[in-house]
């Protein structure tokens, strides 16, 4: 067996606004695997500025894990602890590798397009205009469930925003999360939250920066909105640690995004985890491109989960890999009519 590794630079179609900043393009790495007349494809997807693994050496080790990938899957992902988007796309190029079809890794009715997975709407930061205009959008488009960016405008426009929404849709027309990515203060976040549960949100992400465990107890227990822990869960790699920040935090959801957690049995151990603490949760992809897209979807369908899922962010880039992933109103499909792209000329 051989394998190899591409970088590939994904441009966002317009600028996306985060508490961290604002986003133009990310980088990713697609892994190549070839066994005889066999090709494999994943995809290594790397979030920089976030992801445990962004840090000097990340090229350095998947050139050790091409020139090692005789090791076989298990061998590797053990070698690879500490860089969990590589052990994603250990995971899918391996499935790849081994299905007939070299993207349909979880086959099912989703796969043969006869079922289909209900998504949330993403909304981005920017002006409250902006931001408006995007909510207005997602309803016209058949979304129930959407996902705001808050955080980075004024708190007070982000609640007119907020106030606007649900004077036109009440929360049985469509269910509102918001997502901080960190950005509140730990001792104004009681308040800010108070202040949010008054539009009848489903919940918010990441109130305040991970790391600060009994803080974010705090919130936990105190909080009239339930809270998901999202950038909490990165870099908790070893089960022990899991098993820890979810008795001591206690919160009411999790959210697994594969590339920054060690992929799909990684997630599965989150799972279980919360699970055992009475924990919901649900996946979201974490700006992969098709290819990291196209498994998670697969994987999460494979899980029966019921409510919305952040799977929605394939058409945020102008050139992502062609795929029969489509967004229909508020769900994921898979066309099994419509073809991959020519992925000869992306990996060559």
């Amino acid at each position: 067996m051989k394998a190899n590794f591409k970088p590939y630079k994904l441009i966002f179609k317009q600028a996306s606004g985060t508490s961290r900043g604002v986003l133009r393009e990310k980088k990713t790495y697609f892994l190549i695997l070839e066994d005889g007349q066999n090709k494999g494809i994943g995809e290594c997807g790397l979030f920089e500025a976030l992801s445990y693994d962004d840090r000097p050496d990340y090229e350095d080790k998947l050139s050790w894990v091409c020139e090692h990938i005789e090791l076989g899957l298990d061998e590797l992902l053990k070698k690879t602890i500490d860089f969990p988007s590589i052990q994603f796309g250990l995971e899918i190029a391996f499935l790849s590798l081994q299905a007939k079809d070299n993207f349909e890794l979880f086959p099912s009715k989703f796969t043969q397009g006869q079922d289909k997975i209900p998504i949330n709407g993403l909304i981005w930061m920017g002006e409250k205009s902006f931001m408006k205009s995007q909510v207005e959008d997602k309803i016209q488009q058949g979304f129930r469930c959407v996902k705001l960016k808050i955080g980075a405008i004024d708190f007070e426009e982000e609640l007119n925003l907020l106030k606007y929404i649900r004077k036109e849709f009440s929360a049985k027309d469509i269910e509102l999360r918001v997502d901080a990515n960190g950005a509140f203060e730990p001792h104004l976040a009681l308040e800010k939250l108070k202040r949010l549960s008054e539009y009848d949100l489903h919940s918010i992400e990441q109130p305040i920066k991970q790391g600060q465990w009994e803080a974010m107890a705090e919130l936990c227990k105190k909080t009239p909105l339930d809270i998901a822990l999202d950038e909490e869960l990165i870099g908790v790699q070893h089960v022990t640690k899991r098993q820890n920040l979810i008795q001591t935090i206690q919160p009411q959801y999790i959210i697994l995004k594969p590339s920054l957690v060690g992929g799909i049995e990684q997630s599965k151990m989150w799972m279980t985890i919360a699970e055992q603490h009475q924990i919901g949760y649900w996946m979201t992809s974490a700006l992969e491109s098709n290819i990291g897209l196209n498994a998670i979807a697969q994987f999460t369908y494979s899980l029966g989960l019921k409510r919305p899922q952040g799977l929605g962010t394939g058409s945020l880039f102008t050139n992502n890999v062609k795929s029969p992933l489509e967004v229909k109103a508020e769900y994921l499909t898979y066309n099994p009519k419509k073809n991959w792209g020519d992925l000869n000329e992306i990996l060559k």
